[in-house]
């Protein structure tokens, strides 16, 4: 049995997605902001970036725990799917956002630094849709046949 299997003998993959689920959406939120505004770039962006990189890290450890979780109960494929690719989604999200507060630092909004707000906008956009689809799908595998077998109330 993986040391990271339960906590608390909880499964720990159902403990640590919502670190990623939460993170990684607001990180993009911050970023789409960077994006439009050099202000909040400069002011703001040390959080983001920090705010980015730990979603980030979290996306690694959901994935790591929910290859362990499967072993336990099984693998929805979908969801392996979409979590194997996540992580690599946020690392590059997190680049660009990174390459964009420090662009923003010299400064000034040149045409490379303009051109990187929009990449980090779509990156932000495809982030937020793909932790959206991981956890919806994860959400379904857990739930959706207790929810069709059961009676509200």
């Amino acid at each position: 049995m993986p040391v990271t299997d339960t906590i608390f003998g909880l499964p720990t993959h159902a403990l640590v997605v919502h670190a990623a689920v939460i993170l990684l959406p607001l990180a993009a939120l911050g970023g789409i902001i960077m994006g439009f505004s050099q202000r909040f770039s400069i002011r703001f962006g040390p959080v983001v970036v920090a705010v980015a990189a730990v979603g980030t890290v979290s996306a690694f450890v959901s994935r790591i725990t929910g290859e362990e979780f499967a072993e336990r109960v099984g693998n929805p494929e979908e969801h392996a799917e979409a979590g194997e690719l996540l992580p690599f989604i946020a690392v590059g999200f997190f680049v660009v956002l990174l390459l964009l507060w420090l662009l923003d630092r010299r400064g000034r909004r040149d045409l490379l630094t303009q051109i990187v707000g929009v990449v980090v906008i779509i990156a932000a956009l495809v982030l937020t849709g793909w932790t959206i689809r991981t956890g919806h799908s994860g959400a379904e595998a857990a739930w959706k046949s207790i929810i069709e077998n059961t009676q509200p109330g």
